[in-house]
């Protein structure tokens, strides 16, 4: 990892509580996933005020248990460092990534790693999952992403070795995505200050009375 990368590393998801408090602050590759049009930024600001109620299932649990060794896989075959670092971009600090690899070519071109599971067999990348690639190379600046995935049935996996397709940055894509945080981060902005000026002008709870100040005899 280069020094100007480590410079923006945000947080550690090592450090759980650190992370997810940070991640809060900003626009995560997560959070983009869910931005399919305009339509989608009132949602979008919902499930980042008030959380999405999903704590987790035996598929991110396996999910969780599998990354280890899948990003094994990634390193010995492909030369990308395992990472759970989040990093926020160099002109807008809010916009956030947690890759789970990164390397830096002999050119001095950023690398990145995404790993998923899945019980499903893709022909594709599910479009969901491009959205999140793309603004984690937005982010970090990365040139291409390794999406590497296992298939598993019944949470045995299929085959013996991952799956992986290299992704390569578009600009296109990753304009929209920006254009669409943007217009989230200006929906939380309005929602956050509209909430703030009510709680100003809602009538504050009378205070207690105040007690009559009794002198105390002290004893002889």
């Amino acid at each position: 990892m280069t020094p100007e990368l480590a410079a923006r590393i945000v947080a550690d998801s090592r450090d759980r509580v650190a992370w997810v408090r940070a991640r809060s602050r900003g626009i995560t590759a997560t959070d983009v996933a869910a931005l399919t049009s305009e339509r989608a930024i009132a949602r979008a600001a919902d499930a980042k005020l008030m959380g999405s109620g999903f704590s987790g299932n035996a598929y991110t649990a396996h999910g969780r248990a599998r990354e280890p060794e899948i990003a094994a896989w990634v390193a010995a075959t492909h030369g990308i460092q395992p990472s759970s670092a989040l990093f926020h971009a160099v002109i807008e600090k809010r916009h956030l990534a947690t890759p789970d690899g990164i390397a830096v070519d002999t050119s001095g071109r950023v690398i990145l790693a995404e790993i998923k599971t899945t019980n499903k067999s893709w022909r594709s990348i599910p479009r969901s999952y491009l959205r999140q690639v793309w603004w984690q190379q937005h982010v970090l600046g990365a040139e291409r992403t390794l999406v590497a995935w296992e298939q598993h049935n019944g949470f045995v996996p299929v085959g013996d070795e991952p799956r992986c397709a290299w992704v390569d940055r578009d600009e296109a894509e990753i304009a929209k995505l920006v254009r669409l945080a943007t217009a989230l981060i200006d929906e939380l902005y309005v929602r956050t200050t509209r909430s703030r000026r009510a709680e100003e002008r809602a009538p504050q709870p009378p205070s207690a009375p105040r007690q009559p100040f009794r002198a105390l005899a002290l004893a002889d």
